[in-house]
């Protein structure tokens, strides 16, 4: 790849570098093509299962918990054991959004294909509302993953060429099929935001 065509960062380039080899996996050919984590998914060996699906296997607590208080502190999951065919089930919160599902599931996508080991859930203390408040939880491997999904759904040389052009942030956002807020991460991790400032908030 071409420098322009990288980000200027170090750790950008790393993302963007592997964010290009998925789209090329999924057969895209222009950059800014959308990307379908759920077609992908298939690749990945993973097997997303409704939470309709799930539900009736669940508590009438655990299920007030997930979709009620809880929904805001769980995007998605994947189970710890593989099922018998070798697949890796994915369930997404279903009170997300399906651009917020997206990227939930390009991120377990990017687990796979980067060959990350799974994080576990450990509980080694509990607050004084008997809630979790430790995790194996590998946190550069999460940053990998999240960096590299999000450069997959929205390609530096895109996102670089629609600010020049003056496409709003929710423009693009719904170009990509992705949130206006992961539009925004990426503007500002790809060091575009001055670029986008002067367009549309400067003036």
């Amino acid at each position: 790849m071409l420098s322009y065509e990288l980000p200027p960062t170090q750790k950008g380039r790393h993302h963007e570098i592997r964010a290009k080899g998925l789209r090329e996996f999924a057969g895209l050919r222009r950059d800014d093509e959308p990307l379908d984590p759920f077609a992908l998914a298939h690749h990945a060996n993973l097997l997303v299962a409704p939470y309709d699906v799930i539900e009736p296997l669940l508590t009438d607590e655990t299920k007030a918990h997930l979709i009620g208080d809880g929904k805001n502190a769980w995007s998605g999951g994947a189970a710890s054991q593989t099922l018998p065919n070798g697949q890796k089930l994915i369930i997404l919160n279903p009170t997300h959004g399906k651009a917020r599902q997206r990227a939930t599931l390009m991120e377990e996508v990017c687990h796979v294909f980067l060959g990350h080991q799974p994080s576990r859930l450990a509980i080694k203390n509990v607050n004084k509302h008997g809630e979790t408040i430790a995790r194996d939880y590998n946190e550069a491997i999460e940053e990998e993953a999240y960096s590299t999904g999000t450069a997959a759904l929205v390609p530096f040389t895109a996102l670089k060429r629609m600010v020049n052009e003056g496409r709003t942030i929710n423009e693009i956002a719904r170009h990509f099929n992705v949130s206006k807020q992961l539009v925004e991460f990426r503007i500002k991790v790809s060091r575009l935001w001055e670029l986008y400032s002067t367009k549309f908030i400067s003036g």
